[in-house]
This record gives structure tokens, C-alpha cells and sequence, in this order.
């Protein structure tokens, strides 16, 4: 749990991917769709500060694996340049989604935070109930996601009637573990951020506790209300500090913008990681 920049972000939002299938579904996304964060960090000795940034997009051509044609999605963080003294931080998951039944069934890690690294490469075999990566065979059961398929998962959640308290389980790989995670659903709250006004619904997920997080519910996200069920703010107190994440751009959406009540600042359309 060391990043500040795509990891907290998927790590934020993970716990959202809580009974999203169903064949009445409206997808909430499509291939081509691109989404743009910012990453802050705030802390005593240093103030705020832009930590980082990340995107996330689904590539605009079907992928096949295992002879399903699946959605070929990409997430990728990394620290500003000068943010690097700190903690210089890049990293990349990958995930290839079957659209259909919402699973995944290849996913990939490439981690560079610091000192530290970590590579991984997952592939799933859901009739049998199993996940193969380079070190091991782990059981999973049924509708397991990885973090980066959970967040595409749950952007599908049916919460038509879903009441302030609710709370939802989700189970997901990460370390070749299985972890059940649970969200808790807050109602609905107006959020503004640089890009405008948004209605939204609003969320405590879980998180794995340890170097970052010292308590289960220690953050409160935000999604749009609508259609698209874009993760647009998260704002969280970890050990040394706080971190907000914040939507600053998007492409090709699947839906009209309707949660949009007040207009901001024009969206971001691509990043540089080069600054």
C-alpha cells in the first residue's frame, strides 16, 4: 500500500464492484471511453501539492483471450517530477474484461514505487474457480474481480433502490489473496470540483488496512449520478497527511454528462506524465 498515485486511486474505488451483474444492466461505459485524475497530497511540512496524476482507458478495439472478445482496459499513475524526491512513483495495471459477464479474464501489474517493485500477471479460469499467476494457484469464487476490473464492475451497480446504510460486499484478488471488502452507501450529495457542480452518489468503501490506511472506512467517494457512474472525487486521511483524488478530464463518454449541474473548468483530454 505505498503509492499516491493510480494505486490509492484503484484502491479507493475497488470496493465498489458489489453485485453489478445482471442482464438488464445499462453499461455505463465503452471501448474508447478515457478518464484523467489528479492526485493530492497534503501534509504539514509540505502543504498541498499535486502528488501525481492517472488515467485510466479502455482501448478502442475488442482483445481476444481465451476465445471471448474482451475489453482491453489500461490504468496508469505516476508522480510529478517534482514530486519524485518524496517518493517517485510509476505505475501500470491492465485488465482484460469480459463485457458480457462482467469478469476479468487477464489482468496485469507492473509496480514501481520508490525502492520497491513488483510485477504480476493473473489469468482467470472462473468455471473452474481458479486464478493463475506467476507464483501460484488461488480458489477465488464466483464473480472474483482484480482491482482494476472491480472499478468497471461497479460502475454497472444497480442503485435504483438502494437506501443510505446499504452496504455491499465484493470479493477481489490482490497479492494472489482473495479479500471480501464491503462499501457503504451514503445517499446522494452535491460535489464541486474544478470541472463543475455534480450530483452524486456518495460512498465509504473499505480498504485494506496497513501503510497507508489505519482504519477500515477512513475515506468518502463520490460517483456521478448518472448513466456514465464516473468516480469523480475521493478524499481520504492516511498516516502522514491526506489524499484527494479528483476527476480533471474525459473522453468519449458513454452517456450525456447529466449529473453536471453547474459547468467548470473544460475538461482535460489527455495527460503528460512529464511534468
Amino acid at each position: 500500500m505505498r503509492t499516491l498515485c493510480l494505486y490509492t486511486l484503484l484502491i479507493i474505488l475497488t470496493p465498489l464492484a458489489a453485485n453489478a451483474n445482471g442482464p438488464d444492466r445499462v453499461m455505463a461505459f465503452k471501448m474508447g471511453e478515457e478518464l484523467h485524475y489528479r492526485v493530492y497530497y497534503h501534509a504539514w511540512m509540505t502543504g498541498k501539492v499535486t502528488a501525481g496524476y492517472a488515467t485510466m482507458q479502455i482501448k478502442d478495439k475488442p482483445v481476444k483471450v481465451a476465445g471471448k472478445s474482451t475489453y482491453h482496459i489500461k490504468g496508469e499513475g505516476k508522480s510529478r517530477r517534482a514530486f519524485n524526491w518524496f517518493f517517485k512513483v510509476h505505475d501500470r495495471f491492465e485488465t482484460w474484461l469480459d463485457p458480457v459477464e462482467q469478469i476479468p479474464l487477464k489482468y496485469l501489474r507492473r509496480t514501481r514505487e520508490g525502492n520497491y517493485s513488483k510485477d504480476e500477471d493473473y489469468y482467470f479460469d472462473h468455471p473452474k474457480g481458479i486464478v493463475k499467476s506467476t507464483r501460484k494457484v488461488t480458489e477465488i469464487p464466483p464473480n472474483t474481480q482484480d482491482i482494476m476490473s472491480a472499478i468497471y464492475q461497479a460502475r454497472n451497480l444497480d442503485l435504483s433502490k438502494a437506501k443510505s446504510g446499504d452496504v455491499f460486499p465484493v470479493n477481489f484478488v490482490f497479492d494472489d489473496e482473495v479479500y471480501t471488502s464491503k462499501i457503504l452507501f451514503l445517499g446522494r450529495e452535491n460535489v464541486k470540483v474544478g470541472l463543475g457542480t455534480f450530483s452524486c452518489l456518495k460512498f465509504k468503501p473499505m480498504v485494506l488496512t496497513g501503510s497507508v490506511f489505519e482504519e477500515e472506512y477512513p475515506m468518502t467517494l463520490y460517483v456521478t449520478d448518472d448513466k456514465n457512474r464516473i468516480p469523480i472525487m475521493a478524499e481520504s486521511q492516511i498516516l502522514v497527511g491526506s489524499v484527494k483524488v479528483e476527476l480533471i478530464g474525459y473522453r468519449n463518454l458513454a452517456h450525456p454528462l447529466s449529473s453536471n449541474l453547474v459547468s467548470g473548468k473544460a475538461p482535460v483530454t489527455s495527460i503528460s506524465f512529464n511534468d
